[in-house]
């Protein structure tokens, strides 16, 4: 089912998210929900739980066939996420389905490792990602933290924008 995408100042966004339990019944149905809304959204290449109004720790994510993308991990669904390692910054502009009026410069880590619950095919993942792979599993973070790239730029004023609509 295509699920609506909650918008600031939404409040499920601005909270820290619960632990995924992988004994919930109803656990299948939103990983299912959370690709078939990720896949429906233009340009989207990744969704968090909370961003359907769901306060749990996972997100979907999958670059494939991003022109951006070096490393790619094909479609993950990866719950209780934990960023092992993040390194070498860098600014780059991002949007989100949840802010769609706006993007901006986000410094973040061009190279991570990231471990998880595979929700797709079960156990433990580790995904080590760069270029904007690893920049979509960070931005899908920030949404289990109760983050959006708005609390990570620098300037309000400076780096952040309207974003350009196309008719």
């Amino acid at each position: 089912m295509i699920r609506e995408v909650v918008r600031l100042p939404h409040p499920v966004l601005v909270a820290r998210s619960a632990d995924v339990d992988i004994a919930d019944p109803l656990l299948a149905d939103l990983v299912t929900d959370l690709v078939d809304t990720m896949r429906v959204s233009p340009g989207c290449v990744g969704l968090a739980a909370p961003q359907v109004a769901v306060g749990l720790r996972l997100f979907a994510m999958d670059v494939t066939g991003h022109r951006k993308a070096q490393s790619c991990a094909g479609l993950v669904v990866l719950g209780n996420p934990v960023i092992v390692l993040a390194t070498d910054p860098e600014v780059a502009r991002e949007g989100c389905m949840s802010v769609p009026d706006f993007t901006g410069n986000v410094a973040r880590a061009t190279r991570v490792v990231v471990r998880g619950l595979d929700l797709l095919v079960g156990g433990e993942l580790i995904i080590e990602a760069d270029a904007i792979e690893a920049r979509a599993a960070l931005h899908e973070v920030d949404h289990l933290d109760g983050l959006v790239f708005l609390d990570r730029v620098s300037s309000a004023r400076h780096d952040v924008f309207t974003r350009k609509r196309y008719l």
